[in-house]
């Protein structure tokens, strides 16, 4: 039997796992930075200011309405109907039947009576309004 160059008589039996850690430690990175951009809410709303207590850690159903008549129910980007919709199905799941609503400081007023009222025909026991905190 000849050898040629290059060729060895042991096997490689181990595996290596510097790439496999390399690969790990990029998509961690990757995480990393992504994860905060996940956390906003789809539709931007500018929040009047207010002199409020903080609120209470409840499971909360949040109506979003923005100053151009667009509404979300639970950072889901839908129409008026949708949001009537599925705030019925989501109060049926909701143990507290707390109701959040963020609407812009420049949102129509029919719109936000409109979010209260539904909330209210849904049978929410308790209905917030999102503010800022006045800087005092």
């Amino acid at each position: 039997m000849s050898m040629q160059a290059g060729d060895s008589e042991e096997e490689i039996t181990g595996i290596n796992v510097t790439p496999l850690v390399d690969v790990c430690l990029v998509l961690v990175i990757i995480f990393m930075v992504t994860a905060p951009m996940m956390v906003q809410p789809i539709l931007q709303v500018e929040l009047p200011k207010a002199t409020t207590p903080e609120g209470e850690e409840k499971e909360n159903i949040t109506i979003t309405i923005g100053k151009n008549g667009e509404w979300c129910l639970n950072e889901a980007l839908l129409s008026k109907e949708q949001v009537a919709a599925g705030l019925i199905e989501k109060m049926k799941k909701n143990r507290d039947k707390f109701v959040v609503i963020r609407a812009d400081k420049d949102a129509l007023y029919g719109d936000i009576e409109e979010a209260l009222g539904m909330a209210k025909k849904v049978g929410a026991k308790t209905i917030s309004l999102a503010t800022e905190q006045k800087m005092r």
